[in-house]
């Protein structure tokens, strides 16, 4: 996908197959919007994702200037993100009752025995 620029100043926030991002990074506007919404202070944000001043008043300017289109957009992210985490979760526990019902192969029964007798030392200190 061609990126093209969204704000004033050409080389600040652009669009890609990501979403509105912080040019010359991978950060997306959603991964700010998360802090924002939270009330980090924006130093605190500046220096997890490792901007500039210039990158995260950018940031920051393009959210206030474009606030319910980048609302929008980060519902749309979270929701999509919520999809994945739900449809992964299923897909784990799939694949955990899958592998409860496999039997050890005969080279691994000891293997087999020892794990079974710490999963139950666990279970009972818990």
């Amino acid at each position: 996908m061609d990126m093209t620029s969204v704000s004033q100043n050409p080389s600040t926030i652009t669009r890609t197959e990501r979403g509105l991002s912080i040019a010359g990074t991978r950060i997306t506007l959603y991964d700010v919007m998360d802090y924002v919404t939270a009330k980090y202070p924006p130093q605190f944000v500046r220096s997890l994702f490792n901007l500039t001043e210039e990158q995260m008043n950018a940031a920051l300017s393009y959210i206030e200037t474009h606030r319910s289109e980048v609302e929008a957009e980060y519902q749309l992210v979270l929701t999509q993100a919520e999809e994945n985490r739900c449809y992964w979760e299923q897909r784990c526990q799939e694949h955990l009752v899958r592998s409860a019902k496999v039997d050890p192969k005969p080279s691994q029964e000891d293997l087999w025995a020892k794990l079974q007798a710490q999963k139950a030392r666990h279970e009972l200190e818990a």
